[in-house]
């Protein structure tokens, strides 16, 4: 086998992997992503044929949605589990009845999910929508819903992509041809930022977000790391915090083909989102008890210091197992109580110490769970789960 170069271009740090050995640098954010990576790595890179070079990135933060949907036991619940599992970060749902009374989003929407009613149902959508939409600023729009409003929405709507239905005639769910949409979406979005298009020039194989990667590699993850299932891995970096899991911990009427899946939780990075992961923290009810369980005070959330960083890093496994817990029905729950192993991944196993990630799962198990105890944790601190995917 010849010999492979991967490189992951996060938000913050690149990360370079070649026989088994990783390095990281701090990106220089004065330079472009190509000029800052040949100035590092221009030795290493030169080594290798463009067809031996694999390229990730995390470095876009992943795309917006807004869904519509008919019911929210279906139509949305059905779309939401497919948009967060493709890489897709939710902005607002709209329960279609209540349409006229929703508010509309004030930002750039990257793409609108329609959904609603299965094939033999008939005129689910009307002028409502219309009217709805033309107040909506947004890029792309996509429907997945009865095929008999096909022709209404085309005839109206500019550009929509019309898929197959994502609700089975038995309401089973089909997420297929919407997840290789949105999959494709995020990767166009990534490649379409001038930094990462210029990466073309020292790989001549196609560029994948990170988050695919990795959740790529779990089926592997028992090969190289002592883990035992059922498990999740935790990607807390600089822009984004992820989650993949194993559809074992999912206790719905969905029924999807893949063993795994993961959730994008782009207001949660401890650096490029850091203000939206400080208000978030605020706005959680658990919380300030949990930064007096640290020795900390509110403080801590207004300073940039080593300490501050260690915190916010610590609140970002707090609140992202919260929202994934029965507590947070907003986001697909997790069934935690389940959970033997979670291995936590990416800039965060660089600063926080074995010691400080267990006991903020403790507390979390302890105090929202009602448990006495918790999972064991794992480090990846060589930070290599995304070379196994890939």
């Amino acid at each position: 086998m010849s010999k492979k170069l991967f490189i992951d271009i996060g938000s913050t740090y690149f990360k370079v992997a070649q026989d088994g050995k990783i390095d990281q640098y701090f990106r220089d954010f004065n330079k472009n992503i190509l000029d800052d990576l040949n100035t590092k790595c221009s030795d290493i890179i030169s080594q290798y044929d463009k067809v031996d070079v694999h390229v990730c990135s995390s470095a876009n933060g992943g795309l917006s949605t807004l869904i519509i949907g008919l019911t929210n036991s279906f139509s949305l619940k059905y779309a939401i589990n497919i948009a967060f599992n493709s890489g897709i970060n939710i902005i607002d749902t709209v329960l279609y009845p209540k349409i006229e009374s929703e508010p509309v989003p004030s930002e750039l929407i990257d793409v609108v999910i329609v959904v609603g009613g299965i094939d033999s149902v008939e005129r689910v959508f009307d002028e409502k929508l219309l009217d709805y939409l033309k107040k909506v600023n947004y890029q792309n729009i996509v429907y997945v819903g009865s095929k008999q409003n096909v022709p209404f929405l085309e005839k109206n709507i500019e550009n929509v992509m019309v898929l197959e239905n994502i609700i089975s005639d038995k309401l089973k769910i089909r997420e297929e041809a919407l997840k290789q949409y949105l999959t494709d979406l995020y990767q166009a979005d990534i490649v379409g930022k001038e930094d990462i298009k210029e990466l073309y020039a020292v790989t001549a194989n196609q560029i994948f977000s990170t988050p695919y990667i990795v959740n790529r590699s779990l089926p592997q993850i028992n090969e190289r790391l002592d883990v035992a299932d059922p498990f999740i891995v935790v990607d807390i970096g600089g822009a984004t915090t992820d989650i993949h899991y194993s559809r074992d911990l999912v206790n719905d009427n969905i029924i999807s083909e893949g063993a795994y899946d993961r959730l994008v939780f782009k207001k949660l990075g401890v650096y490029k989102s850091r203000d939206s992961l400080v208000h978030t923290a605020r706005n959680n009810e658990f919380v300030f008890e949990l930064l007096e369980h640290l020795n900390v005070t509110e403080n801590i959330l207004e300073e940039h210091s080593e300490k501050a960083t260690r915190t916010l890093m610590q609140l970002a496994i707090f609140l992202v197992l919260y929202k994934v817990s029965k507590h947070h029905a907003q986001y697909v729950e997790l069934e935690l109580e389940k959970l033997n192993s979670i291995v936590l991944t990416g800039g965060i196993t660089k600063v926080l110490t074995q010691k400080e990630v267990d006991d903020i799962v403790l507390f979390f198990y302890k105090k929202i769970l009602q448990f006495h105890s918790a999972p064991v944790t794992l480090l990846d601190s060589n930070y290599e789960i995304w070379t196994y995917g890939i």
